[in-house]
């Protein structure tokens, strides 16, 4: 697990005296669309990248500077399937403050912005949980982006841990409710031979981003609601139907189409490595996006969470219910984007686009977050060498520093 961020030495805190309300990060090396880089400075304003210049621009002694220590500052990371994490789960209690909570454990791990996940439930319930985002929304609570609405409309033949009396099938009434979010991204998972390809493509029409999980689809039909305007597959291989030698499937289908996003859990349990090495010779690597999958067991030690009633139990990256059914994960996204260099060879600017450029361009937020440049929110994350996170900015704002005001002030 990476290092608490209070463990972050006491140089990286040094300030100089200053004579603008501009933040200057200087001494780091800073990833930007040509790779890491030293001898830059990221200047930050009102929550925004002013510039990122050379260390000698005078700008940067006449704004407050920080000091990195030489470690990495690295665009936050976007995680768009997060259960739940600091002991709570979504699903549970969706209400403003277990958003919060989750964001806050996550933000330990250099997750910056994420979508709080909602595992297969009744419409009223949906209903709370988009009330609940739309209120955090409104509030600010720092990281959330929007919401993941992950079922019920699935195909029971493909539910994983999912529970099987939730599922339905998607009809005009659901249609409306979950085009009902305002100011936030909407991701909805569902399988498309639950629905058809015009509900699909009305969901798409509303701003929704739609992606295929829990279906046992075919091919054809994966391919009829591509045309209507699916982009995403949720955690590939897993709980679809597979690839096979007369028929592709979902995993074909994916695989097969150039411009769709795969989401993609690198933990060595979920799928093989060698399998996700495989896929990604398939099609352009900048469509595969980190997610976590994760349940609320990640930044506690619990070895153990309730799930529709049944008792899931963690080991590692584990999350097993009592058959031992995959039920989420019980990883974060530093470990994903470390698991991502080590387990598929990926140099390391990769693993990290991975988890923040790639999953802002499926969520239609490329233009806002994901990248370290002008206008950008400013979103960072700041680690060391093995990829433990030290700091994290929101909106321009330190959690290590925002930490330390907090206890000066009890």
């Amino acid at each position: 697990m990476p290092h608490s961020m209070a463990m972050a030495t006491t140089h990286s805190m040094a300030m100089t005296t200053p004579h603008s309300t501009a933040l200057a990060l200087v001494n780091g090396r800073v990833l930007t669309d040509e790779g890491l880089v030293e001898g830059r400075c990221v200047l930050i304003d009102r929550g925004r990248i002013v510039e990122v210049v050379d260390s000698a621009d005078p700008r940067c002694t006449q704004a407050v500077q920080r000091d990195l220590g030489g470690n990495m500052l690295l665009p936050g990371f976007i995680d768009s399937q997060v259960n739940g994490g600091g002991g709570v789960l979504f699903n549970d209690a969706p209400s403003v403050e277990v958003i919060r909570e989750i964001g806050r454990a996550h933000r330990k791990f250099g997750t910056t912005g994420f979508l709080p996940t909602l595992i297969s439930a009744d419409l009223d319930i949906v209903a709370t949980a988009i009330e609940a985002v739309q209120n955090a929304l409104t509030l600010g609570v720092p990281g959330v982006l929007g919401i993941h609405i992950e079922g019920p409309f699935l195909n029971v033949e493909r539910k994983g841990i999912h529970d099987p009396d939730k599922i339905r099938e998607l009809d005009s009434a659901a249609v409306g409710l979950l085009t009902s979010l305002r100011g936030g991204r909407t991701l909805v998972t569902l399988a498309p031979e639950m629905t058809t390809p015009d509900m699909i493509k009305q969901l798409v029409i509303a701003g929704v981003v739609v992606s295929a999980g829990h279906t046992n689809a075919t091919y054809a039909q994966i391919r009829s609601a591509l045309r209507q305007g699916l982009t995403g597959f949720t955690h590939l291989f897993n709980a679809m139907s597979q690839l096979t030698g007369r028929e592709p499937g979902v995993v074909g289908a994916a695989l097969d189409d150039p411009d769709s996003w795969c989401g993609i859990i690198v933990d060595g349990e979920h799928t093989d490595p060698v399998v996700l090495r495989i896929s990604m010779r398939c099609k352009r690597r900048d469509r595969f996006m980190l997610v976590t999958d994760a349940m609320p067991s990640v930044g506690t030690d619990s070895k153990s969470f309730d799930l529709h009633g049944r008792k899931i139990k963690v080991s590692g990256n584990l999350c097993l219910d009592e058959d031992g059914r995959l039920a989420g994960s019980n990883i974060d996204m530093a470990s994903c984007v470390r698991n991502a260099v080590s387990m598929l060879g990926l140099p390391l600017p990769e693993a990290v686009r991975m988890a923040s450029l790639y999953p802002a361009e499926f969520l239609g937020l490329a233009n806002e977050v994901g990248r370290i440049a002008a206008g950008y929110r400013a979103n960072f994350v700041l680690a060391d060498d093995q990829m433990r996170v030290l700091d994290t900015w929101i909106d321009g704002r330190s959690e290590l520093e925002d930490s330390a005001g907090a206890g000066a002030a009890a």
